[in-house]
C-alpha cells in the first residue's frame, strides 16, 4: 500500500558532536515502539552507532537511516556525525533531505561544528526546528543558548516549549518537566517508564507569569506571519490553536523562523512533544519545491519533477555502503515509483542500471522486516543491483531522462602513504581501498608505482585513522604506514607573458612552433585552473593542432604547479598567438611549445606554495586561557577572537593544519582536560619560505 506523502517526513538529527544527536535518535525509536530497549552511546549499545569504530570511540562516524511511525506519520531520520572530519556525510543526508532536528547541549550552547551544519542546512535549504538538550546537566542555560541562536547563526528561534528548572536532580531548582506555549500546559515524563507516560497539568502559579511572556513572544511572531490571527489579537479575540500551529509550519518551511523545543533525551524528557513537533513544523515532500534537473541530451534544457507518483520516476543516490552480496544504494526517490526487478537510467555514467531488490534501511543494514515490492515519491530506500552509479548520481525512468545537481565535497586536506607488508595483499589492499573510495566520496587513494606505495587522504587525523583501523582490524591487512602529510597547493603571485617555442632539428626534419601565452593570478587563489583559448580567428594555428595546443595547456594545469607537483589553483592562462612554419608545424610541436610556455609562464609569474589553513575553536576555562593562547601562537596561528560564555571562555584562531598534529592532544594537556576544541577547513594560505624550499624544483 503506498504511504500519504503528505505524512512523510524525511529529517535529520544535526549537531555538534556531544550534542546528543544519537541519544535524541534512540529515545525516539523506542518512544513510537520501533525497538523495546534504549541503546547508550557509552555502553556501544544504539542502533545507529552499530560500527566497531563508533562503539568504541562513542561518536557517530557515518550517517545511518532508520524508519519509525508517530501520530500517523512515517519518518525516516538520518543520524549524522557531529566531528568535523566526517562532515561529508552531514552534506549528503542534508542534500536529500526535506527538515532538520538541530540539537544544541544547554551547557554548551552554540559550537563550532553547530555553525558548520547550520550553514549546510542553509545552502541546501532545509527548515529546521530546534532541541535545546541536555537541560538537567550541570551549568544548563537555555536562555544563554536560546540568545546565541541569532547572532551567531543568523537563526530566528521561535519557543514553543519552556523548561521547568535547570540542571541536574541535586540542585535547587532541577530539570522535571517542560512547558507547553502552545497548549498552555505544563507536562511531566514519567522517569519509570523513561518518558513514554506523560502527565498534562496546569501551569503552576509561580511560573504562569514567565510562561504567558513567553507565549507572547511566540504569538507576536504569529502576529507577523499571519494577518488573520493580527485581526484577532486587535479584536481582543483568542488565536486558535490550529492557527498558531499551521502559522508556525508555514514560517519554519520558509525558513523564517526555527521552532525551538528543550528537554533531556538520555531521560526521555521532551522528547515526546519533540516528535510531535517533527510531524507539526517539517515539511513534508509535498511542501518542497518540484526537484529541478536538467535534460542530460540538452543540458541547456531545464526540467522539473514534482513529488507525484504518476510523474516519471526519478531519485538521487546519496550514499553507496559496499557488501560483498551487492553494494547496498540508498536512493531518495522525488519523483514517480521505483519498483523492484526494473530497470533505470543513470544519465551521469550513461549506462543502465537493474535494480534487482528492494529494501527499507534500518541503521547501516537492510530493514530487519525485509523487501519490499516498490517504493513511491518522498520516500527514502535501499537498492541492491545497480553497478555503476555513484554518490551523487541521479537514477530515472530510462525513457524521461533527468540529471539532478550532484553532491559536492570538501576537498581532502590530509594525506598518508600505506604500502603492503607482502606482496600477496597488494591486491586484496587495491580492492578494499577501491570500496573504501565507493563508500566515502572525501577518501582517496592513488597509487604511485615507483616507490610502491600508495597515497591515501582525507579531511583529518580522526578521519585517516579511522581507515587505519578500518583496513587492519575491519580488512585483516597487513599495512605500513606512514606519518600523515599536509596536501598542499600551488599558486602564483603576479602576471606573465610568455612565448613557449618548439625549434629543433629531428633527423632531416625540423620542428618549428611558437605559442604566445598570458598567465595571470586569480583574485580567489583557491579557484580552480582557467585555460582559455583566445586565439584571434586569422591565427594561422587552426584545427587539430590548434586544439592540441590548449589540451596541452590545460593538462598541464591539471598535472600541479612546478615547486612540487601539488594541485595548481587561483590561476588564469591564456593562449593569445601563435606562430607557424609551412612544414614541422604539427601537433607535436605545438605540444611542445605549449609545454615550454606553461613552465617558462609559472615560474615568470612567481610560484607560491599555499598551505591549508584550519578555523580552530577551543572552549576553556579562564584559567587556562594563557597557557592555550601561548600554544596557538608557537603554532603560527592568528587569534581572531576571543568570548566568554557562561564560566568558559572561546577563543578562535586561524591555523595552518601542519602545526596541528595532535592537537586535541595538546589542548586536554594543558587545561588538565577541561578544555576541549574543533576544528575546520577555512582558507588556503602561502606557506613560509622554507617550507616551500624545502621541496626539490
Amino acid at each position: 500500500m503506498a504511504l500519504d506523502i503528505s505524512k512523510i517526513r524525511n529529517i535529520g538529527i544535526i549537531a555538534h558532536i556531544d550534542a546528543g544527536k544519537t541519544t535524541v535518535t534512540e529515545r525516539m525509536l523506542y518512544l513510537s515502539g520501533a525497538k523495546h530497549r534504549v541503546g547508550r552511546v557509552d555502553h556501544g549499545t544504539t542502533d545507529t552507532d552499530d560500527d566497531p569504530e563508533e562503539q568504541e570511540r562513542g561518536i557517530t562516524i557515518f550517517s545511518a537511516c532508520v524508519k519509525y511511525t508517530w501520530n500517523q506519520y512515517s519518518i525516516n531520520l538520518l543520524d549524522t556525525p557531529g566531528h568535523v572530519d566526517f562532515t561529508a556525510e552531514v552534506e549528503r543526508c542534508l542534500r536529500v533531505l526535506d527538515g532538520a532536528v538541530t540539537v544544541f547541549s544547554a551547557r554548551e550552547g552554540v559550537e563550532a561544528q553547530s555553525e558548520t551544519v547550520w550553514r549546510q542546512a542553509d545552502k541546501y535549504g532545509v527548515p529546521r526546528i530546534v532541541f535545546i538538550n541536555k537541560m538537567d546537566r550541570e551549568g544548563a542555560n537555555f536562555e544563554a543558548v536560546y540568545n546565541d541562536i541569532a547572532p551567531r547563526l543568523g537563526g530566528r528561534p521561535v519557543a514553543v516549549e519552556l523548561p521547568v528548572g535547570q540542571g541536574p536532580p541535586h540542585t535547587s531548582d532541577p530539570f522535571r518537566g517542560v512547558i507547553d506555549l502552545v497548549d498552555l500546559k505544563m507536562l511531566e515524563f514519567d522517569p519509570e517508564t523513561e518518558g513514554k507516560e506523560v502527565k498534562e497539568t496546569e501551569i503552576p502559579a509561580d511560573l504562569l507569569d514567565e510562561a504567558m511572556l513567553w507565549r507572547e513572544q511566540m504569538l507576536e511572531v504569529v502576529y507577523e506571519l499571519n494577518d488573520e490571527a493580527m485581526m484577532l489579537a486587535m479584536d481582543e479575540k483568542p488565536v486558535p490553536r490550529e492557527m498558531i500551529v499551521s502559522t508556525l509550519r508555514k514560517g519554519c518551511i520558509e525558513m523564517a523562523i526555527q521552532p525551538v523545543f528543550c528537554g533531556s533525551a538520555l531521560h526521555g524528557i521532551g522528547v515526546q512533544p519533540l516528535m510531535t513537533g517533527v510531524g507539526n513544523y517539517l515539511p513534508s515532500p509535498l511542501d518542497r519545491p518540484p526537484v529541478e534537473g536538467v535534460d542530460p541530451k540538452k543540458p541547456d534544457k531545464v526540467l522539473l519533477r514534482k513529488p507525484d507518483v504518476k510523474e516519471p520516476f526519478c531519485g538521487l543516490v546519496f550514499k553507496i555502503l559496499p557488501a560483498k552480496t551487492g553494494d547496498n544504494y540508498w536512493i531518495r526517490v522525488y519523483s514517480g515509483e521505483l519498483k523492484q526487478n526494473s530497470r533505470v537510467q543513470c544519465p551521469n555514467r550513461d549506462k543502465k542500471e537493474n535494480i534487482a531488490q528492494l529494501w527499507q534501511i534500518h541503521a547501516s543494514k537492510k530493514e530487519r522486516d525485509g523487501q519490499i515490492e516498490s517504493v513511491g515519491a518522498g520516500d527514502i530506500c535501499c537498492v541492491i543491483g545497480p553497478r555503476f552509479a555513484i554518490t551523487g548520481d541521479t537514477v530515472c525512468d530510462t525513457k524521461e531522462t533527468i540529471e539532478l545537481p550532484s553532491i559536492k565535497f570538501a576537498e581532502s586536506v590530509l594525506s598518508m602513504a600505506i604500502e603492503p607488508e607482502n606482496t600477496g595483499d597488494r591486491k586484496k589492499l587495491e580492492e578494499t581501498l577501491d570500496m573504501l573510495r565507493r563508500q566515502d566520496p572525501t577518501f582517496h587513494a592513488v597509487e604511485n608505482e615507483e616507490l610502491g606505495q600508495t597515497l591515501i587522504s582525507g579531511m583529518g587525523e580522526l578521519h585517516l585513522e579511522v581507515i587505519q583501523h578500518r583496513l587492519t582490524r575491519d580488512f585483516g591487512l597487513n599495512v605500513k604506514f606512514y606519518k600523515p602529510r599536509v596536501n598542499y597547493r600551488e599558486t602564483i603571485s603576479g602576471n606573465s607573458d610568455i612565448v613557449g617555442q618548439c625549434n629543433r632539428q629531428i633527423g632531416a626534419s625540423h620542428m618549428f612552433a611558437r605559442l604566445k601565452v598570458r598567465v595571470s593570478a586569480l583574485e580567489d587563489s583557491s579557484s580552480p585552473v582557467l585555460v582559455f583559448d583566445r586565439l584571434p580567428p586569422e591565427c594561422p594555428l587552426q584545427g587539430n593542432v590548434r586544439a592540441a595546443a590548449i589540451e596541452e595547456l590545460r593538462q598541464r594545469a591539471e598535472g600541479g604547479g612546478l615547486i612540487a607537483g601539488f594541485p595548481l589553483s587561483g590561476v588564469k592562462i591564456e593562449a593569445y598567438d601563435a606562430e607557424v612554419h609551412e612544414e614541422g608545424s604539427d601537433e607535436v610541436a605545438f605540444r611542445i611549445a605549449a609545454g615550454d610556455a606553461f613552465d617558462k609562464g609559472l615560474q615568470a609569474a612567481g610560484p607560491v606554495l599555499l598551505e591549508p589553513v584550519m578555523r580552530v575553536e577551543v572552549t576553556t576555562p579562564e584559567d587556562y586561557m594563557g597557557e592555550i593562547v601561548g600554544d596557538l601562537l608557537q603554532r603560527r596561528a592568528i587569534i581572531a577572537s576571543t568570548e566568554t560564555r557562561g564560566a568558559m571562555t572561546v577563543i578562535t584562531a586561524h591555523a595552518p593544519l601542519k602545526e596541528l598534529f595532535g592537537y586535541s592532544s595538546a589542548v586536554r594537556s594543558l587545561s588538565q582536560g577541561r578544555a576541549g576544541g574543533s576544528m575546520e577547513p577555512y582558507s588556503y594560505q602561502p606557506a613560509p619560505k622554507e617550507d616551500a624550499e624545502s621541496f626539490q624544483y
